[in-house]
């Protein structure tokens, strides 16, 4: 037998769990995200792809090459985190990650021909799924939507 007594009750009530756990915009958005994460991942299984390697192969689809930084703020990521994001596909030949012309200190990132082809193929069955999450929504409009419904919103996402 342990001679451990049990813990101290919370000083915060179940109540405000409760609370937290039927009100709280973070925590909805939060699972609303990992609902939506797993959706997109599933849909780009098929090309060995992750919906962040999309989003950020998608992000380089322009018509000169983006610098590190751009790229990172687009994505809302730091520097550190965009290069070993970068790395699995770099290894795959999908991207590719050169010196800029302009300043030897920065770097510009691209598509490959494997990469754009890639993303070819995938940019589909983004649009897809993409519309059917919308569809599940509804004619939700943003700017006219209560906490109540952006709630409500975000629980059917999860």
């Amino acid at each position: 037998m342990s001679n451990a007594s049990a813990p101290d009750p919370s000083p915060v009530p179940f109540s405000t769990t409760l609370l937290v756990r039927d009100s709280c915009l973070c925590l909805h958005v939060q699972r609303a995200a990992r609902a939506l994460a797993r959706r997109f991942e599933e849909a780009f299984r098929p090309f060995d792809l992750t919906n962040g390697q999309f989003s950020l192969m998608m992000s380089l689809n322009r018509p000169e090459p983006p610098t590190m930084g751009s790229v990172a703020s687009l994505l809302a990521m730091d520097r550190t985190t965009l290069t070993a994001a970068l790395k699995p596909l770099e290894r795959r030949g999908l991207v590719c990650v050169m010196v800029d012309g302009k300043d030897r200190r920065g770097r510009r990132l691209f598509l490959t021909p494997q990469g754009m082809d890639l993303l070819a193929k995938a940019a589909p069955v983004w649009a897809a799924t993409h519309a059917e999450v919308e569809a599940s929504l509804g004619t939700l409009s943003p700017g006219a939507l209560s906490p109540g419904d952006l709630r409500a919103a975000l629980l059917a996402l999860s």
